[in-house]
């Protein structure tokens, strides 16, 4: 008997895969090199494979179950490989070339003509084409095209739907409908959802109510009013310039009873003239509310409350655009927003001639529809939205941008 097959030691049956899909048994002695079993596997799939030295490199041997690369130098004892055990043969992935010298340039070069050009650049490029003065106001301005021209729009269908509303043989009991939606104030009303909000949180209803007028019915601005303010000893105090509840039903109860004289007693020009007093009536009550916050913050820069509240009436409450004016040339003025459109321009002559815009004029709410918008342009929103005043606001829309693009 031979030696080596006396202290021959314990073969291993070992079950091997390769990433192609084969399969088959490997019965090596367990004091094989991994580098020995993985010639045996190689010679069993890839015929011919030893004939070049670099096929066994090029190849590794994986534990299935510790996810382990064996060792070439190593036993499968050292391995600590079991019997019936299972082998995943793979080959290497081939190596990273690092790239040459002249592709790193070519990419270098590449990502420069893809870079955007700097200030520099842009001056020389451009040094040669003509000059051409571009204000930043006048694109600003342009963007408010619409906004502008719409003022100027309310403004004269006002006095055209003045006018229609006098002649109508009904025009006092028309007015006193106005006057009773008139003394529905919009500052009396409130977001009921907004408000729920809030006092759901644990905040009394009359400092939600408050806050929610001094922040446009913004929750989270309100909320953030109510916990800065929580220990301000005037949070109850009620907002400035906020008439009582019992002075709007007067004055609307004094409107209708001057309306309801003259015209069952007197003449026409006498009731046209106190349906005059009572649309200055109605105008007075639709003033123009300026932001408390937008008032104070600016103030604080230093600027007039006279002037303060003027920017903020010609840029619609928008505290920004009103710091704006009040920095730069001051355009338009407060004067400018009184003016109306050129009644003989086609723009004008084409929204009378809108049958929509004909019926709306003769509805007195269409009036305060008006009325609300010149004042306080916010609220275009709340009238676009009303069945009865919406579509002649989409109408006057449709025809400004229809002619505006001829």
């Amino acid at each position: 008997v031979q030696e080596e097959k006396i202290f021959a030691g314990k073969v291993l049956r070992l079950h091997v895969c390769t990433m192609e899909g084969a399969e088959w048994l490997e019965e090596v002695p367990e004091d094989t090199t991994v580098e020995k079993l993985k010639e045996r596997c190689l010679k069993h799939c890839v015929p011919g494979s030893l004939e070049d030295p670099k096929t066994v490199t090029h190849h590794k041997l994986i534990h299935a179950t510790s996810e382990k690369v064996l060792t070439d130098t190593k036993t499968v004892l050292e391995e600590n490989i079991q019997d019936r055990d299972v082998l995943l043969l793979i080959k290497k992935r081939a190596p990273t070339l690092l790239p040459k010298m002249a592709d790193v340039v070519a990419e270098e070069k590449r990502k420069q003509e893809q870079k955007a050009p700097d200030k520099d650049a842009i001056l020389k490029a451009t040094a040669n084409l003509p000059a051409r003065s571009v204000d930043r106001t006048v694109s600003h301005h342009n963007m408010r095209d619409f906004q502008t021209e719409l003022r100027k729009i309310l403004v004269s269908l006002i006095e055209v739907a003045q006018k229609l509303l006098a002649l109508n043989p009904d025009a006092v009991e028309l007015f006193k409908k106005a006057n009773a939606m008139l003394d529905e104030d919009e500052e009396d009303r409130v977001d009921e959802i907004a408000l729920r909000q809030l006092t759901e949180m644990g905040f009394p209803e009359s400092r939600a109510v408050k806050a929610l007028r001094l922040n446009h019915m913004s929750v989270t601005q309100a909320m953030e009013w109510l916990i800065e303010h929580a220990d301000d000893p005037s949070v109850d105090a009620p907002l400035p310039g906020q008439a009582p509840a019992e002075a709007p039903a007067e004055g609307a109860a004094s409107c209708a009873e001057a309306a309801a004289g003259p015209s069952s007693e007197e003449g026409g020009e006498e009731a046209k003239d106190e349906l005059t007093e009572i649309f200055k009536k109605i105008r007075r009550k639709r003033e123009f509310r300026p932001d408390p916050r937008a008032v104070i913050a600016l103030m604080e820069m230093g600027f007039d409350e006279k002037e303060v509240v003027d920017a903020l009436r010609v840029n619609n409450n928008q505290q920004n655009a009103a710091c704006e004016w009040l920095l730069g040339d001051r355009k338009p003025s407060p004067e400018d927003l009184d003016k109306g459109i050129d009644t003989n321009s086609p723009l004008f002559q084409a929204i009378l001639e809108n049958p929509v815009v004909q019926l709306g004029l003769t509805n007195p709410k269409t009036l305060l529809a008006f009325e609300d918008m010149l004042e306080n342009p916010l609220n275009s929103t709340q009238w676009m939205n009303d069945p009865e005043t919406g579509p002649v606001m989409l109408q006057i829309s449709r025809i400004f941008q229809t002619l505006n693009r001829t």
